[in-house]
Parts: structure tokens; C-alpha cells; sequence
């Protein structure tokens, strides 16, 4: 991202969180790159942002504004919650081979029906409450108001089903923060599937709360079963192959 050093000056705070986030910011003066302003230490970033996730007001806060600056003027992915940048680091080889089935045996089963199953990269947008709007990108959701779909091509409607596959640095957002955001805004369904443990959490979701929680394992289960969609499941077995 390049800014101006006028720029800089004024809103130091709010491109201080987006270099925290991994963004590279370049200052120019005069049309001439001038200055970086990097994160200093890479191995911190998800600590300092877990810590920055307490703050609500003030410039510690990036607001949906904000964010939509970044993301306009940046190749990386990034997600928004409760006032935090997160940036989405590269999935590993597993994780991809997780989201391939999850779609494969998805895609067969809504093939025909209203609702369609897409992954990420897709902005989810949710008004969590007032002046408080998160942007996530699931590995995987299920929409079935595609009418919510805008002019610019961006959905702006919420999941009926989500699913996201865990990673070393998203365990902590998955299981917490996302769980939580889902249940606020009407998620009815949401799956975290862990590879490293070979388990899944099938969280039913209503009025804002947890309304039943079930865990499938590779030792236990064959499949993974919805509760909103009798009939869809997925192979175990499939689903955690090396």
C-alpha cells in the first residue's frame, strides 16, 4: 500500500494496525517512495492482535471503512472482527485437501436445490451490532438468498451454513471469536473441522446461542452429519486423508 507522507501524518494510528495486520505500507513525498513501515516482529503479530481485540474505542479500533481501504488497495486477505485486522495466511496442504472434499460432496448434494455451496476467497459481511461490522472469509458457507448478491458482485447477505477448517494460527479465531460472530448474526449451522485431531464440531445455532453441539471423530463416526440439511454428510474417512 503507498500513502502520502501527509497522509501518514495525520492517521499514523490507523496504518500502524494495518502494518501490525502484515500490510507493507510504502510513504511517498513528491511522487518518490520515501519510507516502510513494516511490522517488527512477524512471530508477535498474532498475540498483539488476540491483545487488540479488548479495545474498542480509540485508535486501536479499525473500522469497516477502514478496512475497506486496506483491502481495496491490497493483494493479501484479510478479515475484520470486533475491530481487529487479521491477516489470512496461505492454507496448508491438509487444510486444502479438507475444503476439496467439503465442497466435492456439497456441491453433489445442493446440485439442484436452492441453496449453493462457495469457498473462500468470498467476503461474508455481518453486522455483529451497530458501528461494529466484520468481514470473514470462510473456508466454506451454504447462501441461499442469492438475491443478496449486489451490482459490484459482492455478497451481502448472511450464510445459512458455514465451515471452517482450523489451522495452527486461526484455532484460537475459529473456535472463539468466529463461533460467537456466527451465533450473533444468524448462522444457523457451523462446522470446524480440525485436522490435526481428526475431530468436527457441528454447532446448531439459534436466537444468538448455542442450541446443540455435536462432535464427530475418525475413531467414532463414519460421517459427518447437518442437522439443518437431513441427508448431507460427509466421509470421515475422506475428509482427513493424508
Amino acid at each position: 500500500m503507498q500513502v502520502s507522507s501527509t497522509d501518514m501524518q495525520n492517521n499514523f494510528g490507523k496504518y500502524l494496525k494495518f502494518a501490525e495486520a502484515g500490510e507493507e505500507i510504502i510513504v511517498t513525498r513528491n511522487g518518490k517512495d520515501v519510507a516502510k513501515l513494516n511490522a517488527l516482529a512477524a512471530a508477535g503479530e498474532s498475540v498483539l492482535r488476540e491483545r487488540a481485540a479488548s479495545y474498542h474505542a480509540g485508535g486501536e479500533w479499525v473500522s469497516y471503512q477502514d478496512f475497506l481501504e486496506l483491502t481495496e488497495t491490497s493483494e493479501q486477505r484479510y478479515e475484520l472482527i470486533d475491530g481487529v485486522v487479521y491477516n489470512l495466511a496461505s492454507p496448508s496442504f491438509n487444510h486444502q485437501l479438507a475444503v476439496q472434499e467439503l465442497l466435492g460432496t456439497f456441491y453433489a448434494w445442493f446440485k439442484g436445490k436452492p441453496c449453493i455451496p462457495l469457498t473462500s476467497p468470498l467476503d461474508i459481511t455481518l453486522e455483529k451490532e451497530e458501528n461494529n461490522t466484520c468481514v470473514v472469509q470462510p473456508d466454506l458457507v451454504v447462501i441461499c438468498d442469492k438475491d443478496r448478491i449486489d451490482a459490484k458482485g459482492k455478497y451481502m447477505g448472511t450464510p445459512q451454513l458455514v465451515v471452517e477448517v482450523l489451522s495452527p494460527s486461526t484455532r484460537s479465531k475459529d473456535l472463539v471469536k468466529k463461533l460467537d460472530l456466527y451465533s450473533v448474526c444468524g448462522v444457523k449451522e457451523y462446522w470446524i473441522v480440525d485436522p490435526m485431531k481428526a475431530h468436527v464440531f457441528v454447532y446448531s445455532l439459534e436466537d444468538s446461542n448455542i442450541a446443540d453441539m455435536t462432535v464427530f471423530s475418525n475413531t467414532a463416526d463414519t460421517y459427518v452429519t447437518s442437522q439443518l440439511y437431513p441427508g448431507l454428510q460427509v466421509s470421515i474417512q475422506d475428509l482427513f486423508a493424508k
